[in-house]
């Protein structure tokens, strides 16, 4: 199916070609073929106007502008020449002026011509300001003229379209399909409304009618490729290997093939692909290139080559390129090298900050808890456990809160220490864990014992050990507990006889425990001579 209708009949087999180039999305090969059309015969408007409408597909307005402005003399009061000034007129938001060649146009041709009057169609439907209402009345008028071509009832399913109406888009490209079975144009597009829909079932259906109808029909090959990309790379290479046969040669295509190498797993090849198009393009290839050399690497376990590749591509890249896993990426990679916990935490930390999806981020949290751990900063250590248990205390465990409130403990902040295991004793009241740990660090808060911060916890220590004798922590926590009770009223109360007391108690626990037999011995000797044995 070829979109422009009514070609002189001295240009057809030269003219058909670069239709057939744009049908097929070959821009590249369109331009060139249009260039030498104009060339070889400067007066052929037809190919004038392909090859702006090929500027305008490319997105190269300014190319197209200037074209315009080079046309002879000869040429510009035909009516393809016209609609072509109008096209481009009209994509610079210049309707007025644009209106005015169309009408010139369609005076010369008396409205007869069902090729202008689609190439009036299409400008309105390609341009931002152009109007898909109109472009269906002219639309209306050619179709009278030319009921059996199927690419005007496709043209009429995109201005549908653009109106973001898809139940009239569906009808019409089912009637281009109709009249041309072949059209596999039109059965591609209609895959488009179901990806708008997300309805893989309907627009891979589709897709593959449009190939069925026409093998080289890239679009379609290259949709069915993203597609399958991450559901099944190894039939995605296939629908690629296609579709690069059957569209222009682009660095776009090599990239996606690197890629696409890669997801299949065959990294010696992917490794290959990128470093050739990196030797060759220089500067000028996407940096990420590096990243997949080192993603690659890393998958053939050589990590150090991978962290040299990924260092360059975060040389090479431009910061707002630059995601979360990049740097989280670099962070695992040094956690494979020998002496670099450092460095893993400095770009895990990086990595974690600046990811915004907290489910994504919570997973490197112990990672690099894990990390600061085996460094002994276990100030870093208590950061990133918190965050953990925080980022989520339903699920969070008894195990996850005490490592958090340990961890505060070993880079003594027990201030914060004291918080966390008091959370753990509300949480966990039945538990002696919260009360143990909460007492030791409310004693390193008041090691002179003028406040007396630890005596309570102490207390309900000995209380909830009380019930379990059987605690594999009862004997050296109870010891704990009441050496601590004795101290206190000794050195703080000056209450002796409470003091020896509690270290009585410490026998009953331990009855060897010769701290206590000295401390007792030397409390008895200081009631007696205060008269109060």
């Amino acid at each position: 199916m070829i979109a422009t209708a009514g070609v002189a009949a001295l240009h057809a087999q030269s003219v058909e070609q670069g239709q057939k180039e744009l049908y097929y999305h070959r821009y590249q090969s369109a331009e060139n073929t249009f260039h030498q059309l104009i060339n070889q015969d400067a007066n052929n408007a037809v190919a004038w106007y392909d090859l702006a409408k090929t500027f305008v597909l490319e997105d190269k307005l300014p190319s197209a502008d200037s074209l315009i402005q080079k046309a002879p003399a000869s040429i510009q009061a035909d009516p393809w020449f016209q609609v072509a000034a109008g096209r481009v007129l009209l994509e610079e938001g210049k309707n007025a002026e644009a209106g005015n060649y169309y009408k010139a146009a369609l005076d010369e041709t008396r409205q007869k011509d069902a090729g202008i009057l689609a190439a009036i169609a299409e400008a309105h439907i390609s341009a931002k300001t152009g109007d898909a209402n109109y472009a269906l009345e002219v639309l209306k008028n050619a179709i009278k003229r030319d009921k059996h071509n199927a690419s005007l009832y496709e043209l009429v399913g995109d201005a549908y379209l653009k109106l973001n109406n898809g139940s009239e888009a569906f009808k019409a490209y089912q009637q281009a399909n109709q009249q041309d079975d072949h059209d596999a144009s039109a059965y591609y597009k209609t895959g488009q409304i179901f990806v708008s829909q997300k309805n893989p079932e309907l627009y891979e259906e589709y897709f593959k009618k449009a190939i069925a109808a026409d093998p080289a029909y890239a679009p379609a090959l290259h949709s069915l490729y993203v597609y399958e990309v991450y559901r099944d790379p190894a039939k995605a290479m296939e629908y690629y290997k296609n579709y690069m046969a059957n569209s222009d040669a682009s660095i776009q295509n090599e990239y996606d093939l690197t890629d696409l190498l890669y997801l299949n797993k065959e990294y010696d090849k992917a490794i290959e692909k990128a470093k050739s198009l990196t030797a060759s393009y220089g500067d000028k290839v996407q940096p990420r290139l590096y990243k997949l050399i080192g993603y690659s690497y890393a998958e053939k376990k050589d990590t150090a080559t991978a962290l040299s590749y990924m260092q360059q591509y975060l040389n090479k890249e431009a910061d707002s390129n630059l995601i979360p896993m990049d740097y989280i990426s670099m962070g695992q990679f040094y956690t494979t090298q020998a002496g670099q916990d450092s460095m893993a935490v400095v770009y895990l930390e990086k990595g974690v900050s600046l990811e915004k999806d907290a489910a994504k981020a919570k997973k490197y949290y112990q990672t690099i808890a894990n990390l600061a751990r085996d460094m002994k900063d276990f100030a870093t250590q208590a950061k990133w456990l918190g965050k953990y248990y925080m980022a989520d205390t339903a699920k969070a465990g008894n195990l996850d809160l005490f490592n958090w409130g340990l961890a505060l403990y070993r880079a003594e902040d027990f201030t914060m220490a004291d918080s966390v295991f008091g959370m753990y004793s509300a949480k966990y009241p039945e538990q002696s864990f919260g009360y143990y740990w909460q007492a030791k660090s409310k004693a390193l808060q008041d090691k002179d014992m003028q406040l007396g911060l630890a005596i309570p916890a102490y207390q309900k220590v000995i209380e909830v050990l009380s019930q379990h004798p059987d605690d594999p922590n009862y004997k050296n926590w109870m010891v704990d507990a009441y050496s601590y009770l004795a101290a206190y009223e000794v050195n703080k109360e000056r209450d002796y006889a409470q003091g020896k007391e509690y270290f009585e108690k410490v026998l009953t626990v331990d009855p060897e425990n010769s701290d206590a037999k000295k401390y007792i011995d030397l409390l008895d000797k200081t009631l007696a001579d205060k008269g109060t044995k």
